[in-house]
Formats: C-alpha cells, sequence, structure tokens
C-alpha cells in the first residue's frame, strides 16, 4: 500500500537525510510547512521535496548545546575551560531558543541540535554579552537580595503578575531525590526592570520594611489578566 503521508521522520528517511536537516530545510523554505491537519505532509508534498536541495541547506552536521555554548564563548572572548564554571553555558543557550534566536532541530522532547551556521550568526551578533548577562538566571532569594528587598516582597511581585519565571530548574536538597524540588528561574534583566516598571512605588521605602512587617505590595490589586487573542 502505497503511503498518503508521511511525518518528519518518514519524509526524511525517504530523503535520505535527518529530521535535524528537514526541520532546518522547512525553516529555510526549502519545503513548505506540513499540509496534513499540522503534523504530516502529503505524498504529492514529499514527491515535489528536492532531496538534494534538502541536504544542501544545512552542510555542517547539527550540534548540542554544549558545543554551542562553547562556541558563543569563544566568540566573546571568554571560552568555556574545562574544569572551572562556563562563562556561556548550556542553560544561557536554552535561553537563546527561548527567544528565538536558535532553532532547536531535535526530534526529542529532552535533547536540543542546533545549526552550527545559525550558532554561528547569533554569536557575532552585537550586543550578545549584554544580551546573556540580562538572561542569567536568578533564583527568588537571589531577585529579591538583587532588588534589595525581602522574599516576601518579591513574592508579591510575583502575586501581582509583575514577573514570572522563564524557566525551572530542580535542585536537590541532600543525596536523596526525594529532597529534590523545582525551583522558579527568573531573567535577571526582567528583574532589573521592575522598578522602572513600576514607578508608582516607593522603592527606597519598600527597601527599608523591616522583617515580619506586612508588605506593601499585599494592597495591591493584581495586573489585569492579558485579553484573549482574537479568534
Amino acid at each position: 500500500m502505497r503511503r498518503t503521508e508521511y511525518d518528519e521522520t518518514q519524509a526524511a528517511k525517504r530523503l535520505h537525510t535527518t529530521v535535524a536537516v528537514l526541520r532546518w530545510a522547512r525553516h529555510a523554505g526549502v519545503v513548505p510547512d506540513l499540509d496534513v491537519r499540522g503534523y504530516a505532509w502529503s505524498r504529492a508534498a514529499v514527491e515535489a521535496m528536492d532531496g538534494e536541495a534538502v541536504r544542501a541547506s544545512m552542510p555542517r552536521e547539527a550540534i548540542s548545546p554544549y558545543e554551542a555554548a562553547n562556541r558563543l564563548a569563544a566568540a566573546l572572548g571568554t571560552p568555556n575551560e574545562p574544569g572551572q564554571p562556563p562563562t556561556v553555558s548550556t542553560y544561557a543557550v536554552e535561553r537563546l531558543v527561548a527567544l528565538g534566536l536558535l532553532l532547536d532541530l531535535s526530534a526529542h522532547r529532552r535533547y536540543t541540535l542546533l545549526n552550527p551556521d545559525q550558532v554561528d550568526q547569533v554569536a557575532a551578533r552585537e550586543g550578545l554579552a549584554e544580551l546573556l548577562d540580562r538572561e542569567a538566571p536568578l533564583g527568588p532569594e537571589q531577585a529579591a537580595a538583587r532588588l534589595g528587598v525581602r522574599r516576601v516582597d518579591f513574592e508579591w511581585m510575583r502575586h501581582l503578575g509583575w514577573i514570572a519565571p522563564v524557566s525551572w530548574g530542580r535542585v536537590q536538597f541532600g543525596a536523596s531525590k526525594a529532597g529534590a524540588v523545582n525551583v522558579p528561574r527568573f531573567a535577571t534583566g526582567h528583574v532589573d526592570d521592575l522598578p522602572a516598571a513600576h514607578p508608582e512605588i516607593d522603592w527606597t521605602q519598600l527597601r527599608a520594611v523591616e522583617k515580619g512587617r506586612r508588605s506593601p505590595l499585599a494592597s495591591l490589586p493584581p495586573a489585569p489578566a492579558p485579553a484573549p487573542a482574537p479568534v
């Protein structure tokens, strides 16, 4: 029986390439968008694809976030050194993916694959160091300390909708996995933007509130929910 539709894996096999290359070719406009209910291509669409052009769209093998981080660090003049904390981490690469600056080409949820040419383009981006500094992760305690406020005041900022985590990290306490918890991570730039975004708050007064006192933010109404997107 002739196949009438192809998912990414099936189409890549027919074109003698990988899913990563096929995804990049789609991003580059070399192949059309999925035309069967948003998850597959029709047989006609796949037969019309130029396998050679698809393969040529990404001539170099995809790389991991670890390799991408090393490339970015080297481009910034601060190479990652073995045995030392990285100057550019895989978390930073994840944030670049989340911001849409890098495209994840992997077919697996737990792994990421990247086009090395796109990584090199991002590495040459003006202001990359400043962008990575803004995306550096802060836990709730770190964010509160950076703002010079109590943890409870920062939690009220979250409750009011002023700031939200950009990701979550698994932190283990002690040797037992039972002690592991998910901790929210906030972008440093988002934290730094809060005072300017809320000039109605007397930040000097907020930073001087004594421990055990009710937060001045507790009496404020939460931010209105965003309007639903038009149908």
